[in-house]
C-alpha cells in the first residue's frame, strides 16, 4: 500500500501542531504499518521551506520515513485537467497548481493520500481515496 503525504499533515508532526500533531503522527505510523510513504516534489519543497535550510529537511523527512517520489509528465496533465475542470466550475484562484499537482501525483502514483484538506482532493479528484487524520470518528 503505497500513501501518499500532503504537506500538512507533515507540518503537523514538525511543527507540533496542538491540535492536529499527534492525530498526523498516529496516521503518518499507521501508514507506514501498511506500507510505503511517499511525498512528490510539491510537498518536499512546501515541507522543506520550514526548516531553517532546504537541507535541513531531508534528514527529518527520511527518518520519518517519507520517500521522494517526483511528478510525471502523465501527472502534470491530470493536474492541468483538474485544475480547468475547477476553474470552469467557478472555482477562483485561490487554488494555486500546488494542490492539483500534490492530488494528480497521489491518484497516479499512490493508493490514497493523507491529507487534512479531504474536501478539495474529493471534489478535484474524485476516485482518490482520502485519508484525514484531522476528521472526528
Amino acid at each position: 500500500m503505497i500513501t501518499a503525504v500532503d504537506t500538512n499533515v507533515l507540518l503537523d508532526v514538525f511543527g507540533a501542531d496542538p491540535e492536529f500533531g499527534q492525530r498526523s503522527a498516529g496516521a503518518l505510523r499507521a501508514c507506514l504499518r501498511e506500507g510505503r510513504l511517499v511525498a512528490c516534489e510539491v510537498v518536499w519543497a512546501e515541507t522543506a521551506s520550514f526548516f531553517a535550510s532546504p537541507a535541513a529537511a531531508r534528514g527529518p523527512m527520511e527518518r520519518l520515513g517519507v520517500g521522494f517520489s517526483p511528478l510525471d509528465v502523465e501527472a502534470a496533465q491530470a493536474a492541468s485537467g483538474a485544475w480547468g475542470r475547477h476553474r470552469a466550475k467557478g472555482g477562483g484562484r485561490q487554488r494555486v497548481a500546488a494542490g492539483f499537482l500534490i492530488g494528480a501525483h497521489a491518484r497516479l502514483h499512490a493508493d490514497r493520500l493523507l491529507t487534512r484538506d479531504r474536501d478539495f482532493y474529493r471534489a478535484c479528484f474524485p476516485g482518490l481515496k482520502i485519508l484525514d487524520p484531522g476528521a472526528k470518528e
